[in-house]
C-alpha cells in the first residue's frame, strides 16, 4: 500500500454492530475497499480479515472508555445503537447516555475523527405519538419532549462546535432488513407470522388497527440506508445536517398485504384487530416444530420475533411519510420500490434457512 492509498484509508466504528441497521452497514462497507471497519456492540462477534469486533457495555462510562478510548485510528463513528424502554421518558436517560460515553470514550483518542454520523427516526417529528404532519420536513419544529433523538442531536451539534469533525443525521422510515434479535424489524415480523400462517393452515390476516389497512406509509430498506449513511457521512455537502432517507414509493397495506399473502403462497381473509403480544405468544412450541420439521438454523424463538413492534407499525391508523427530496438535492438518488424490497429480505431469510 503506498502513501496516498494510506492517506485515503477510512476507519469507520460502527456502534450497533449486531442490530438490523448496524450490521446492513457493515456489510456494505465491507464492500468499500477504502474501510477499515470495527463493530461495537454487547454481543461482540466473530472477527475477520476486515472486521474487528469488540463487545462493550455502553451504558457503563469506564467500560467505554476501557474497550474505546485507545481507538486512535477511527475517522468515522457511525452511532445506530438502541436501547428500548418501556416508556418515551424512560428511553431518555440510556439512549442518550450511551452517545455521550461513545463520543468522550473516542473523540480524544482519535486526533483524526472526521465525522459522526446518528442514526434517528421519525420519533423526531412525533410520529410515534400520533398522527403528525405529512409529509414531514427536516425544518419541521420539534415537539414537547421527552425524545432522544432529538437530545442526542443537541448532544452532537453542541459537542461539534469549533471541532474539525462534521456531524449528520439519518432519519429512515420503518427499516426492514435481515438481522435476528432485533426488537424493531417488521420484516421478520411479517415473514414468521405468515410461515405460521401456512403452517397452521390458515389466511393471512392482517393484524393491525381497521384504520392502518387504508393508511398511507413507506419503509426503508436497510440496505439502500447503509448507502445513505456512507454517503452523508463523506460528502461535504451534508455536514452538520439531518436527511430523511425512504424507499422512494408510497404503500397502503391494502395493497401490498395480498401480495405479500401471494409470496408465501396464503389466501387473506379480512382483516381482524388482534396484538401480535397476546396471539403469538404461545407459539414458541409450534416454532420448535418448524425448525425441525424444516430443517432450519436453530434460532429461539425470542431472536426472531419483535411482536411488540409489529402491533407498534400495525397501529397506525394515520398518514406515515415524510420528504425525502432534499437527500436527493444534496446528491444522493438511490431507491427501490417496497414490493420488491420485501420480496428480496424473504428470499434472504429463505436462504438462509432462517424461515421455511
Amino acid at each position: 500500500m503506498n502513501q496516498q492509498e494510506t492517506a485515503m484509508r477510512k476507519t469507520a466504528l460502527v456502534i450497533g454492530a449486531g442490530g438490523v441497521i448496524g450490521s446492513n452497514l457493515i456489510e456494505h462497507l465491507v464492500t468499500l475497499p477504502e474501510w477499515d471497519i470495527i463493530g461495537v456492540s454487547r454481543r461482540g462477534g466473530d472477527n475477520t480479515d476486515r472486521i474487528r469486533y469488540i463487545s462493550a457495555d455502553l451504558l457503563d462510562a469506564l467500560d467505554t472508555r476501557q474497550k474505546l478510548g485507545s481507538l486512535m485510528e477511527v475517522t468515522h463513528i457511525f452511532y445506530a445503537a438502541y436501547q428500548d424502554r418501556p416508556t418515551w421518558a424512560e428511553l431518555v436517560p440510556p439512549n442518550l447516555a450511551m452517545l455521550v460515553n461513545v463520543v468522550e470514550a473516542v473523540e480524544p483518542a482519535a486526533r483524526g475523527l472526521q465525522h459522526i454520523s446518528l442514526m434517528q427516526g421519525y420519533k423526531v417529528y412525533g410520529a410515534h405519538l400520533g398522527p403528525f404532519k405529512t409529509p414531514a420536513r427536516e425544518t419541521d419544529a420539534n415537539h414537547m419532549p421527552p425524545e432522544f433523538n432529538i437530545d442526542q442531536q443537541n448532544f452532537l451539534e453542541q459537542r461539534q462546535a469549533g471541532k474539525q469533525w462534521t456531524w449528520s443525521a439519518l432519519r429512515p422510515s420503518v427499516v426492514c432488513g435481515v438481522a435476528l434479535g432485533n426488537p424493531m424489524n417488521l420484516a421478520m415480523v411479517i415473514a414468521v407470522y405468515a410461515s405460521m400462517s401456512k403452517e397452521l393452515g390458515i389466511p393471512l390476516r392482517f393484524p393491525g388497527k381497521p384504520g392502518a389497512y387504508h393508511s398511507l406509509l413507506e419503509m426503508t430498506d436497510a440496505g439502500l440506508l447503509a448507502k445513505a449513511t456512507v454517503w452523508a457521512a463523506t460528502d461535504e455537502r451534508c455536514a452538520n445536517q439531518a436527511f430523511n432517507i425512504t424507499n422512494g414509493d408510497l404503500f397502503r397495506w391494502d395493497e401490498l398485504w395480498p401480495k405479500i399473502a401471494a409470496y408465501f403462497e396464503l389466501e387473506t381473509a379480512p382483516p381482524l384487530q388482534m396484538s401480535l403480544s397476546v396471539v403469538m405468544k404461545d407459539k414458541e412450541a409450534l416454532w420448535d416444530t418448524m425448525l425441525k420439521k424444516y430443517d432450519l438454523i436453530p434460532n429461539s424463538y425470542q431472536s426472531v420475533s419483535s411482536w411488540a413492534f409489529g402491533d407498534f407499525v400495525f397501529s397506525w391508523d394515520y398518514d406515515f411519510f415524510a420528504d425525502s427530496s432534499k437527500a436527493r438535492r444534496a446528491g444522493f438518488h438511490d431507491f427501490i420500490g417496497t414490493e420488491l424490497m420485501f420480496k428480496e429480505i424473504f428470499d434472504l431469510l429463505r436462504e438462509r434457512k432462517i424461515i421455511p
